[in-house]
């Protein structure tokens, strides 16, 4: 497959859902959301190691404020997102449900910045003070991983980096966070990506984009060339965004199984993220708001807002009209990847990009039948996988079974479970075998 002289490699696997249900919000213009009394964050906004909370209860601090510093390399900073008091610090349900360690913010009204880092010239600026702009900001990946950015921006001098992949595709259905942000603001994620082409020092700077967000493309291509970048149209295909799926249909590369993809001379960062280093570079802002989508079948007015980290779910429902009818389903994130929350009061983090709310008619508890060997997930597995072996074994408590047939490899996309005629949750038994491994490894 090619677009113009720029050739598009197909991964093999995949889904197109029957519905993407894109078009509820992806005409609805970003729109600012109101400050609230109170904010709750959750100090584990990012993998690695849980940031150290800094503040304490009464403590007054300013919008943009450092509350909880880095505790290592892979791990990232967490900033105030507005100025008041620090109220209670104690352990909460997240968004999983588990309990996780989390500071309440109760807004003084004022939302007044603290001081913020001195902007530079990111053209001029030394590489390594860029990659510590983007350290000190707490930027994170914004499409669901949340990896902390400074350090994929940081390989081992070991591994030649030539190209950077900025994840335009927003592949799951119904969000639209990332499309109304580069079709609103083309050239802050334009200017992010460049900034994280210094930081690297490749000139191969691409932006991937699925090829139904035309008029983002459209945008994006306006300056792209002003800045050495490429804007490449993707085909419509679930998970066209994971990194190994994007970095082989822009490159042609394939990451080993158990590699990274520096493995294969490629860094990618999500659009998202790159538009919120050009706002730690350019503005010295920290990473505190970020743009998520509002929909589903349940919800009134299905939108996009730039919220706050720490804002309740609940606000964003109450600011898109509320539910249109009785809702079955809460989903944080894409319906294939994200979590059915247990509460409207879970609060977002940096990586929130959607929140879905689903019909009680649409919603059904059912019972899983046996494996029919068909064969339908084997054809979809975007890492040629045979889910219905990983299933199996992680039943039957034959652990070591799946690790051979490599279940560590599992991205749990869902593609597996989407086309299952049996209805079996191949993606909960993937994930209990991956923990029960992690489980036996610690022993």
């Amino acid at each position: 497959m090619s677009f113009g002289k720029f050739k598009v490699f197909s991964f093999s696997g995949g889904i197109h859902p029957r519905f993407d249900g894109k078009n509820l919000a992806a005409s609805e213009a970003v729109k600012p959301a109101p400050l609230l009394e109170k904010y709750v964050l959750y100090l584990s906004q990012n993998v690695g190691k849980m940031p150290k909370l800094i503040v304490k209860t009464g403590d007054e601090v300013k919008k943009g404020q450092l509350v909880a510093g880095a505790d290592g390399f892979v791990s990232a900073n967490l900033h105030a997102p507005t100025s008041g008091k620090i109220g209670a610090v104690k352990n909460i349900p997240g968004a999983n449900g588990t309990l996780t360690p989390a500071l309440e913010i109760i807004a003084d009204g004022k939302d007044e910045w603290g001081e913020l880092l001195p902007a530079l010239d990111w053209r001029t600026a030394d590489p390594k003070v860029l990659l510590e702009r983007v350290r000190a900001c707490g930027i994170v990946g914004m499409g669901g991983a949340a990896f902390p950015s400074h350090v994929k921006l940081s390989p081992p001098p070991e591994k030649k980096i030539d190209t950077l992949i900025i994840n335009g595709a927003e592949c799951e259905p119904y969000l639209c966070a990332d499309h109304r942000l580069m079709l609103e603001n083309p050239e802050k994620v334009l200017i992010g990506t460049a900034i994280c082409g210094r930081i690297l020092g490749v000139k191969n700077m691409l932006i991937g984009v699925e090829s139904n967000k035309k008029d983002a493309i459209a945008k994006l291509n306006e300056k792209a060339a002003e800045y050495g970048i490429k804007v490449v149209k993707l085909r419509v295909r679930y998970p066209q965004g994971a990194e190994k799926q994007l970095i082989y249909a822009l490159t042609g590369r394939k990451v080993p199984a158990g590699g990274l993809p520096m493995e294969t001379g490629c860094v990618v960062q999500n659009a998202g993220s790159a538009a919120a280093i050009a706002d730690a570079v350019c503005e010295g802002k920290p990473l505190i708001e970020r743009i998520t989508t509002v929909s589903g079948e349940a919800v009134a007015h299905p939108g996009n807002y730039l919220v706050r980290i720490g804002t309740p779910v609940a606000k964003l429902i109450e600011w898109a009209g509320g539910e249109k009818c009785k809702t079955g389903k809460i989903v944080l994130g894409g319906p294939m990847m994200g979590f059915a929350l247990h509460s409207p009061e879970v609060a977002l983090s940096k990586n929130s990009s959607g929140v879905l709310l689903f019909p009680l008619k649409g919603i059904c508890q059912y019972t899983s039948a046996g494996c029919l060997r068909c064969g339908k997930c084997v054809k979809v597995c975007p890492m040629n996988l045979i889910p219905s072996i990983l299933a199996s074994a992680v039943e039957s408590g034959k652990y070591d079974l799946a690790a051979q047939n490599h279940i560590a490899d599992c991205m749990e996309c869902g593609s597996c479970a989407y086309v299952c005629p049996a209805e079996r949750p191949l993606v909960q038994h993937i994930r209990r075998g991956k923990a029960e491994l992690r489980k036996n490894k610690g022993k």
